[in-house]
């Protein structure tokens, strides 16, 4: 659905690129999580991809399109909702999704099924002016919604949003790709990633420096290690065991068999803890 090889992008057309000689691929009904800190690249790699900016060198199709020459056609297949709200200010909720209609040549949803969706209808006829920054979050993606599109990108979609909103988007996330949808989702949250994704790149000052599913990804990095908690002498004692180990494994096996054991926890690494081990850097 989408493909990506060997891009690269400089904000002064220069050898100073800010994406640099990058490659992917993802397949329909994907959701493909694109994970790095603010200035990775992410961003500008998405809007090359949704014809916000040029493609200056390398090769990026769409449904088969080179983004280059992206006609109508594809422009009305894709959503995007973008981290920062870009709303018209001085009109209503109703009235945003009623302009972003008109801009398509394909049958759009009705505003105030949108509006229903995410918890809007009440300010439907509010200026926008006037709404909070997670109502206008929300407005930003029933936004993107409203031509159903086949491909979905996202930057940041739960940013700014409290836990209930951040589930509900998480949800319909997973809706649309039951749906067929693929999701193209940026973001430095490694939890919404790992909860969401069927596999994560990890970008790094431009560069590509990990692509795998989140549990590949995590079996390859992590030390496979077990928290123990088990009873002495009436106290509570927590060892560290390798289950590569075979002093470690004889030893869980003892205390299971003294009945002694109380929780066995598995210690996995994390998206984050793999990202900080490859990059040096914290996902700030």
């Amino acid at each position: 659905m989408i493909t990506v090889e060997n891009l690269y992008h400089s904000y002064n057309e220069n050898e100073q690129y800010e994406v640099k000689g990058i490659s992917f691929a993802i397949e329909e009904g994907e959701i493909f999580g694109f994970l790095g800190p603010n200035g990775a690249g992410k961003s500008t790699t998405q809007k090359i991809l949704n014809g916000l900016l040029p493609l200056q060198k390398g090769r990026a199709e769409i449904a088969g399109v080179d983004v280059r020459q992206a006609s109508r056609r594809i422009f009305n297949e894709i959503g995007v909702a973008f981290e920062q709200p870009n709303l018209y200010r001085k009109l209503t909720g109703r009235e945003n999704l009623h302009f972003y209609a008109g801009l398509y040549d394909v049958e759009t949803v009705d505003p105030l099924v949108l509006l229903r969706r995410f918890d809007l209808e009440e300010a439907a006829n509010k200026k926008v002016s006037a709404y909070s920054k997670g109502m206008q979050q929300r407005l930003v993606l029933a936004r993107s919604l409203i031509n159903s599109p086949r491909i979905w990108f996202l930057d940041e979609p739960t940013s700014g949003l409290d836990p209930q909103s951040a589930r509900e988007v998480k949800q319909l996330i997973r809706e649309k790709q039951a749906e067929g949808v693929t999701i193209f989702l940026t973001t430095h949250d490694m939890h919404v990633a790992d909860e969401l994704c069927d596999r994560v790149a990890f970008l790094n000052s431009g560069e590509i420096v990990a692509l795998d599913s989140p549990r590949a990804l995590k079996l390859a990095h992590g030390e496979r290690n077990l928290r123990v908690e088990h009873r002495v002498n009436g106290q509570v004692a927590v060892e560290q065991l390798n289950q590569k180990d075979p002093a470690d494994r004889q030893r869980l096996l003892s205390l299971m068999e003294a009945g002694r054991v109380e929780t066995v926890h598995s210690q996995e690494a994390t998206l984050e803890s793999i990202f900080i081990a490859l990059t040096g850097r914290e996902l700030a």
